[in-house]
């Protein structure tokens, strides 16, 4: 009987340190690629390539056929697709506006979130290619599926778009906040399933993303934030035990402690704000932590990009570490920065 093949970044995600940190990075799979601008010039718009299982499945894969696996590569795929599933599922329209992003009708600022009609056969494209990307995956690599955490996505659905200071969201719940927790309640009854669709299709772990968090006050944030994604964790891990949940907010802060503390989450990611050593001091001891190394580091390269690693990685002597991006890669990265940084944390040459 053949031995199950070792993933490093799920141990880590279960609180088993490994020699060398395994490494992704979060829209790994994406635009800075030339093969992904290929694919999509040939398929159409971003939204239609996420229906599009086949095809959304080959840019999944796309980072790790070109930068490898394990030493010297990639340890994890995250599945290509977008948060804004779930509002859509939820019954909004989304579409893409070139140049200016997501767009989502109506917006919540004037409608009910009860008198959305939800369809959730929406969600079955995209199990679809989480099926189609673990048939192909190398068994050493982890497979990560994702959901938007509900104060994100409440951003989305009440402002019709993204904004740089999310008022439209913030002002709803500070003025109506038993109308802003159903909207959160809505969106928690719509991410579960989700997450346990994506887990039953062939993922790992999964990632909770709340990309708005650094936009509230602590008591907000508590609300919020911690709140719901205690709830998701909760409900999660009921319905799929073991199954690893990795908590990312954004812009937390200080707040990031209470956050590890008392979501119940299985890791926690730092964006690039976030000092490396004081996350490792206040953070629960052997809590896994994912990052953080600034995306324009990466862009940088030479000695800023190697001394911006070496910092992080003796930041966590002891802890669980997975090395991964303190937010998503920037459109202009130069793959020969990636493939030195991979180099450099595989214990490879980096000539």
């Amino acid at each position: 009987m053949s031995a199950v093949p070792v993933k490093p970044l799920l141990a880590v995600l279960n609180g088993e340190r490994q020699a060398l940190a395994p490494k992704w990075m979060m829209r790994q799979a994406g635009r800075y690629l030339p093969e992904y601008r290929e694919l999509r010039s040939e398929k159409g718009g971003f939204l239609e390539l996420v229906y599009d299982s086949a095809a959304a499945a080959e840019i999944t894969l796309q980072p790790l056929a070109r930068f490898g696996v394990g030493k010297g590569g990639l340890d994890a795929a995250i599945l290509f697709s977008d948060i804004l599933i779930v509002p859509y599922a939820m019954g909004q329209k989304l579409w893409f506006e070139a140049g200016e992003g997501p767009r989502l009708a109506p917006i919540l600022a004037e409608t009910d979130v009860a008198e959305l009609t939800p369809d959730w056969s929406r969600y079955e494209a995209i199990y679809e290619t989480v099926r189609h990307v673990k048939a192909r995956l190398s068994p050493e690599a982890t497979f990560l599926g994702f959901a938007g955490s509900p104060w994100t996505i409440a951003t989305y659905m009440v402002a019709g778009q993204g904004s740089k200071d999310q008022a439209a969201a913030r002002r709803l719940a500070y003025g109506d906040p038993d109308r802003f927790q159903a909207i959160i309640d809505a969106i928690i009854d719509a991410t579960v399933p989700y997450l346990v669709g994506q887990i039953d299709a062939g993922v790992d772990a999964v990632q909770l993303f709340d990309s708005w968090a650094g936009s509230l006050s602590p008591a907000q944030f508590e609300q919020w934030v911690i709140a719901p994604n205690r709830t998701i964790v909760e409900k999660l891990r009921a319905a799929r035990p073991g199954v690893p949940i990795i908590g990312f907010p954004k812009g937390a802060g200080a707040k990031l402690a209470r956050y590890a503390a008392e979501t119940g989450v299985d890791a926690v990611g730092l964006d690039e704000t976030v000092d490396p050593v004081w996350a490792n001091e206040v953070l629960p001891k052997g809590l896994p932590v994912q990052g953080n190394l600034d995306p324009l580091a990466l862009i940088a390269g030479g000695e800023a990009l190697d001394g911006a690693i070496d910092r992080i990685l003796a930041a966590f002597p002891e802890r669980p570490h997975i090395f991964n991006l303190g937010h998503g890669i920037v459109l202009d990265t130069p793959i020969a920065h990636v493939e030195h940084m991979l180099a450099r944390l595989g214990g490879g040459s980096t000539a």
